[in-house]
């Protein structure tokens, strides 16, 4: 339980958010023994556990079950009347947001951290003001956190009103698939929903602006995922623009432009904006404090600890700009309360955060996409291996997709990893771990995978990489 007023108001560190990066600064501020408060408005866990990135991958589960479900008369089983219910589903989906949210109430109890209820701003000279439903009190601290987030991005052509147009949170509250929606951009949340509402019967199409899906990712995993979605009966426009939207009281009319220049106009139930998403540093008393931001997003500038421009202050997770990706929050909060702290012998590695999309195939990756490697002009041999010369995808009838691995020839340095297929999220973690222990393709290949498993295409993708894999 949340304490409306905390039991005292001197701390050695306020966190200001309870999201990844917040509530884990301060679950390790209070394991180095820090006096700690949490200050969050709403639940606990941020975007990333109540409307992002859990009750999404618990979807994109049920997901995966509707359409191998629909492909089950290949182990034998069959069934008349099978119908996919979106309701379900979303229900479940909310049942484990939940779990998780009240997860962190009780790690922070468990490491003595102070969770306060209520909307945190900064009134300089290590002064945070907490808003409760204007019941306010001051908290005092010689350091400071912000951890404040991010939200997504409306555009004058595309307003999120939640009701026809749809942000990733409203996508998420639907209790009924809808016969049509559009898509508008094709970045990882973008696909992720296309992925959940095309299972469940809805007819989709995707736009996105720039010339491929998952713009970000290496061109092959692109092409890859690309070609599944349309197989599966998705429209896919890259390299369109749209030009206005109009709400209806019984749908969408959204107007757009391909990359031949024709226009389109498509009548839908509804639009889901994918479009990106911008920092929470608005009404923060960031001036007053004499915390800089960024002339273009207005991310909090921040230097490789964390601190930003003022004495005490530091930033983590989306609000501090890079990759807006939890993981990596988490990982700047860790960086930031061991600073505080005195113990700081580390800081994140931006080189090396994973890239991970959930839509069936799933896609992560690490490192440098070939083409980047090749603009650096780094010497470079590719090794790509199929998961058709896979056992263990083969048997479990998933196959589509690759492991391809980048390697510098000059030391054999792996400097790109990229995975499309069964598990990819789970399995580029090896390929971060031998980054970070700068492993080269030999020592990869080297170490024993069992068979038969997938990670034996990681070790395949680095002798790729050497010219000499043994199963393709």
């Amino acid at each position: 339980m949340a304490d409306k007023n905390a039991a005292g108001t001197d701390f050695d560190v306020v966190v200001i958010g309870g999201g990844p990066g917040g509530y884990v600064a301060a679950i390790r501020a209070g394991q180095l023994g820090l006096k700690t408060a949490c200050v969050e408005a709403d639940k606990l866990g941020g975007v990333c556990l109540n409307i992002g990135c859990i009750p999404t991958k618990a979807l994109l589960s049920s997901a995966l079950m509707v359409n191998e479900l629909k492909d089950a008369g290949g182990h034998g089983i069959s069934f008349d009347g099978f119908t996919a219910d979106l309701g379900p589903a979303q229900k479940r989906s909310r049942t484990v947001a939940n779990r998780l949210s009240k997860g962190v109430s009780f790690l922070l109890r468990k490491n003595k951290v102070t969770h306060v209820e209520g909307y945190g701003r900064l009134l300089g000279g290590g002064k945070v003001e907490v808003d409760n439903d204007g019941d306010t009190q001051v908290l005092t601290a010689r350091d400071i956190i912000i951890a404040t987030g991010s939200r997504p991005r409306s555009l004058p052509f595309l307003q999120i009103d939640e009701e026809r147009i749809w942000s990733s949170t409203g996508a998420l509250f639907q209790k009924d698939a809808p016969e049509t929606l559009v898509v508008v951009g094709a970045g990882a949340v973008g696909m992720e929903f296309a992925d959940i509402y095309d299972a469940y019967g809805t007819k989709v199409t995707v736009i996105e602006v720039l010339d491929r899906v998952l713009p970000l990712e290496d061109k092959d995993s692109s092409r890859v995922v690309a070609q599944s979605f349309r197989k599966r009966g998705m429209d896919i426009f890259t390299g369109a623009r749209v030009e206005s939207t109009t709400v209806r009281d019984d749908g969408v009319s959204i107007a757009f432009t391909d990359r031949k220049g024709k226009s389109h106009t498509m009548e839908v139930d509804y639009v889901l904006s994918a479009v990106g998403r911008v920092p929470n540093t608005e009404d923060l008393g960031l001036d007053r404090a004499g915390v800089k931001v960024t002339e273009r997003g207005g991310f909090i500038v921040v230097d490789e600890a964390m601190r930003t421009s003022a004495p005490g202050v530091w930033a983590v997770g989306d609000c501090a700009g890079q990759q807006l990706l939890a993981h990596k929050g988490m990982h700047e909060g860790v960086v930031a309360a061991e600073h505080i702290a005195g113990a700081g012998h580390h800081t994140v590695d931006y080189g090396n955060v994973p890239n991970c999309t959930y839509c069936h195939p799933e896609v992560a990756s690490v490192g440098l996409t070939e083409e980047q490697a090749r603009e650096k002009g780094l010497d470079i041999e590719v090794g790509k291996f199929p998961w058709a010369g896979n056992g263990r995808a083969l048997a479990a009838g998933d196959s589509t997709g690759f492991v391809k691995v980048i390697r510098d020839k000059r030391y054999s340095e792996v400097v790109g990893a990229h995975i499309v297929g069964p598990h990819a999220t789970e399995l580029i973690a090896e390929f971060v771990m031998a980054r970070h222990l700068e492993s080269t393709a030999e020592e990869i290949d080297r170490a024993m995978h069992p068979h038969p498993t997938l990670s034996e295409a990681v070790a395949e993708g680095a002798l790729g990489a050497l010219g000499r894999a043994l199963h393709v």
